[in-house]
């Protein structure tokens, strides 16, 4: 299956939420859609799941419109909306049954998924006598009763321990080796970095970076250098007088060179003048650094 989203917009009255969003989604991939808050990815799902029309754009599945009555769609929504006074097995039952199960099959699905995220001892308590992470387990879990063919994750690890994340971990691996879509939002980078094969970034209801995370991050620290030295001033200052562009990560510097210098001509320059260099590589940076960076770029 193939998802896309195609010139995309939405307008509440005057106000322009979403501005030509395009990117696609491929079955078999976990796929992160990031931004901070407010720009614009809770409408861009709401829009998915028809519960806002666009105002202009389509959305397609394998080149056809998308209608999402004719797939199961599973959504784990960052603000969380389950009954706290409610035990467990009951409203994980009458949320499969309102996807459409049978009350015997959505005891099934229910019973087969918690034990899956291992709360199934806590199917007979009230929400609200457990711990945020077991309670966040218990959200996860409604997502999964019907089995989706989409299941959109928004901050699916927030109030989980290394444990339970690991839990988890194995139940999404495991899920989507099965081929279906699988849209993932954090704020943790690290989790995005982990199982995100393609991203799209979206700021101020703009996609500002879309395309393979690796592809991503190369293209990013392309013509970027990490040099770590025992002679940091004196690095520098060398390195200063070399049009560069310098920046700086903990212990190193990030050199961004221009293309008339090569690599090897920046660590002979360094040589010849005496600096002790203990590291020298390609500059690879993180999904976290890339972020930021953009983020801060589009809001200057």
């Amino acid at each position: 299956m193939k998802l896309e989203f195609n010139s995309i917009n939405k307008y509440f009255e005057e106000f322009h939420v979403l501005k030509d969003v395009s990117f696609s989604v491929k079955s078999g991939q976990i796929f992160g859609y990031l931004g901070r808050n407010g720009a614009g990815k809770t409408t861009s799902i709401r829009i998915m799941m028809d519960v806002f029309k666009a105002s202009s754009g389509e959305i397609l599945m394998d080149g056809k419109l998308f209608d999402p009555k004719n797939y199961k769609i599973g959504y784990l929504p960052e603000e969380r909306g389950m009954y706290s006074k409610t035990k467990v097995m009951d409203q994980l039952i009458y949320f499969a049954m309102l996807r459409g199960a049978s009350r015997s099959d959505a005891r099934k699905s229910a019973t087969y998924w918690a034990k899956k995220f291992e709360i199934e001892e806590y199917l007979n308590r009230k929400l609200d006598t457990l711990s945020k992470g077991n309670q966040q387990k218990v959200q996860i879990t409604q997502a999964f009763l019907n089995e989706p063919d989409i299941l959109i994750l928004d901050e699916p690890f927030s109030g989980l321990d290394p444990v339970n994340s690991k839990v988890f971990q194995d139940a999404l691996v495991e899920y989507i080796s099965e081929d279906r879509i699988i849209i993932f939002s954090s704020h943790q980078m690290s989790y995005v970095e982990t199982f995100c094969d393609d991203i799209a970034i979206i700021d101020k209801g703009r996609i500002v970076l879309n395309g393979s995370l690796s592809t991503i991050k190369k293209d990013w620290g392309k013509n970027k250098l990490r040099i770590d030295s025992a002679q940091r001033d004196e690095l520098e200052s060398h390195l200063e007088t070399l049009n560069v562009s310098l920046e700086f990560d903990k212990k190193s510097l990030i050199v961004a060179c221009p293309e008339s210098l090569t690599k090897q001509q920046l660590l002979k320059s360094c040589v010849d003048n005496n600096l002790e260099v203990s590291y020298f590589d390609d500059y690879i940076p993180s999904l976290q650094d890339i972020f930021v960076e953009v983020a801060r770029e589009d809001h200057e």
